[in-house]
């Protein structure tokens, strides 16, 4: 494989593209990258599959069910995404559960509407019908099932993205901090944490909550500024449950008295519930990841009322974060030899084998999607 050279002197990068961060979307990236026949290098601060971002543990919702026709599109693209990714990988990745929304009338007909005109199929149910169904939750307000929907094993996700992006020749180095990108007008250079530099024609900064902090000023001088990017730490549970695991379905609350809540099992660690978006402001860097007593408290109160198919008395918690946008739009976009990939604002997971294709596509000179545009 090929070696970062030294930029002392008028060397030839020796990568087409450095990748930076090895979460979920670098990992796609880095993969959609190299089976494209370009050289690339990924880089990421912590140890592989490390805990400290937005792409550790074992599972997350794949859903369909958005009130908006891009979000919608977009999932159907990044069902079929999910689809190659097992094919290419020999691996289970996407678990065929359905998912169901609940709550809300305004929210649930909006999202109902915006999936009939996809041509999705869905299901309304009255709340006890669908406490019928799925007796481990307890439902209110309107209901809305689909089955184009599940839950993604997370970690195997990112493991088989890694483990392709190498197969196809990528160089994936871990625990490698990158501290300074460099604008040097058509290459970058990137400073490391030891000193040593890294110069390319190409960078993907796929750091999502580290975004602003590293590339914000040098897009910036391109006159391109990120949108302010809110970094929280969010505190799901998981909590146990002696319902079998074909009982739980993907599950979205949008609650009478405002604000979001999600649910799927995770099998083998129980049933995960959290509060969407709610979490404290925190610095990557520097976060404590202590659970907050009075929000694990809510969560658990939450929980006892509308999830009584679990223990709500016994939860075993998590900590991740958050790269919020204003509008919760991802932020997918290149200025100059810099593409930037910031904003999942808690549900970009799903998406990951697909936005690893936009970047892509950003990186070899593509068009950004107009809604993720800086």
């Amino acid at each position: 494989m090929a070696s970062a050279p030294s930029t002392d002197g008028p060397t030839t990068p020796a990568f087409d593209h450095v990748v930076i961060g090895a979460g979920i979307v670098g990992a796609a990236t880095a993969r959609a990258l190299a089976a494209r026949g370009e050289r690339v290098l990924l880089l990421e601060q912590h140890d592989r599959g490390h805990v400290h971002g937005s792409s550790h543990g074992g599972s997350r919702i794949f859903r369909m069910g958005y009130p908006d026709a891009d979000y919608v599109e977009l999932t159907l693209r990044a069902w079929d995404a999910w689809a190659a990714l097992e094919s290419a990988s020999g691996r289970t990745l996407l678990e065929h559960t359905g998912a169901v929304d609940h709550g809300r009338a305004e929210v649930v007909d909006a999202i109902a509407a915006a999936l009939d005109t996809a041509g999705i199929a869905t299901e309304r149910l009255t709340a006890a019908e669908a406490a019928a169904r799925w007796p481990g939750i307890a439902f209110e307000g309107h209901v809305l099932a689909h089955a184009t929907a599940g839950r993604i094993r997370a970690a195997d996700a990112l493991e088989a993205l890694l483990d392709l992006a190498a197969a196809d020749g990528a160089d994936l180095r871990f625990g490698v901090r990158v501290v300074e990108v460099r604008d040097d007008g058509d290459t970058v250079t990137l400073t490391l944490g030891d000193g040593t530099t890294v110069r390319t024609g190409s960078v993907v900064a796929a750091v999502g909550a580290w975004a602003p902090t590293l590339v914000g000023a040098l897009l910036a001088g391109r006159g391109a500024s990120l949108p302010a990017i809110r970094v929280t730490q969010e505190q799901p549970a998981h909590f146990p449950s002696q319902l079998p695991d074909e009982a739980w379905p993907s599950f979205v609350h949008h609650p009478a008295d405002g604000g979001g809540v999600y649910g799927l099992l995770t099998p083998g660690e129980g049933v995960k519930v959290g509060f969407h978006g709610t979490g404290p402001v925190v610095d990557p860097d520097d976060r404590d990841r202590t659970p907050d007593p009075a929000e694990v408290a809510r969560l658990q109160a939450y929980v006892e009322r509308f999830v009584p198919g679990v223990d709500a008395s016994q939860p075993t918690l998590i900590s991740c974060l958050y790269d919020n946008s204003p509008d919760e739009d991802f932020v997918l976009d290149r200025r100059g030899p810099v593409t930037v990939a910031t904003g999942s604002s808690g549900h970009g997971f799903k998406f990951a084998p697909l936005v690893g294709e936009m970047l892509a596509d950003l990186a070899t000179g593509g068009e950004p999607h107009p809604r993720f545009a800086l």
